[in-house]
């Protein structure tokens, strides 16, 4: 872990970050969902997922900013872009995106060390109601998660809010994949599950910093990944919806760090 902020670590590994770092998470978060911001404009039929990619990239090294994901274990790409039943970790290419299409840009960027990670969803044209209906249970339930971060709770509870609220809906959360802690690496512990039991996992406490990140399926939850060894898609071929923000615990909530400066983080409505 960097020297510059050691913080300490619970039984469970998991970092407590200093109240002074609070400020780098919500540079770096700040950065991250800009960049999401302005992309918003370039999504439209016929734009190639990998033009989306070249246009953040560019705007990382204009920012002054580093990617986390170029070269992270081979990755060679700023973002990730997930289209229609892609459920997370599709990789940017030449395939032009047909009205209707739903997509997830999901970017981590390197602030002064912090690192800012965020997805959100897009419409190529016109979005269809099946699919407004998907992109909007994600959202609440992201939402709801986030709601159930307090000290005192634990991760279980998050799992919890979400995994309820999804499947009331008759839709199904992704089991494989799942959200991480994170300041000033990547990836750390703990895992956080978009489902579960209320009152289980690690207690959170103020300090902490974490995505949630629910992946969300009309159809079944199961997933497989792709020959390539990263795009991982539903096996049913059901369509998948997912947005991600990265929270830190405070002494009686929450604070988001990648809120969306021009509100734009939900793609109909803030």
């Amino acid at each position: 872990m960097n020297e510059a902020s050691p913080g300490r670590l619970t039984r469970d590994g998991i970092r407590i970050y200093e109240p002074g770092d609070f400020a780098g998470m919500h540079a770096a978060g700040r950065l991250a969902a800009q960049l999401l911001d302005e992309v918003a404009e370039h999504i439209y039929p016929g734009q190639t997922t990998g033009a989306l990619d070249d246009y953040i990239r560019k705007r990382i090294e204009e920012e002054g900013a580093t990617s986390a994901t170029i070269g992270y274990k081979g990755y060679q790409h700023a973002t990730c872009i997930s289209v229609n039943h892609v459920v997370c970790h599709g990789i940017p290419g030449d395939k032009k995106l047909k009205d209707g299409d739903i997509l997830n840009i999901d970017v981590t960027v390197i602030v002064d060390g912090w690192y800012g990670d965020t997805s959100r969803m897009y419409v190529a044209g016109k979005l269809p109601r099946k699919s407004e209906r998907l992109i909007q249970v994600t959202y609440d339930a992201l939402m709801m998660g986030i709601e159930a971060v307090k000290p005192g709770n634990t991760f279980g509870d998050i799992g919890h809010a979400i995994q309820t609220y999804v499947e009331s809906q008759r839709m199904s959360v992704v089991r494989d994949f799942c959200g991480h802690g994170l300041g000033r690496v990547f990836h750390a512990p703990p895992n956080v599950l978009h489902y579960g039991r209320a009152g289980t996992g690690p207690q959170l406490e103020e300090g902490m910093f974490f995505t949630i990140e629910p992946m969300v399926n009309l159809g079944r939850h199961e997933t497989k990944v792709l020959s390539d060894d990263w795009t991982a898609v539903t096996r049913d071929k059901s369509f998948s919806a997912q947005f991600e923000h990265s929270v830190g615990v405070t002494s009686d909530g929450v604070e988001i760090f990648t809120q969306s400066p021009a509100g734009k983080f939900h793609p109909t409505y803030d």
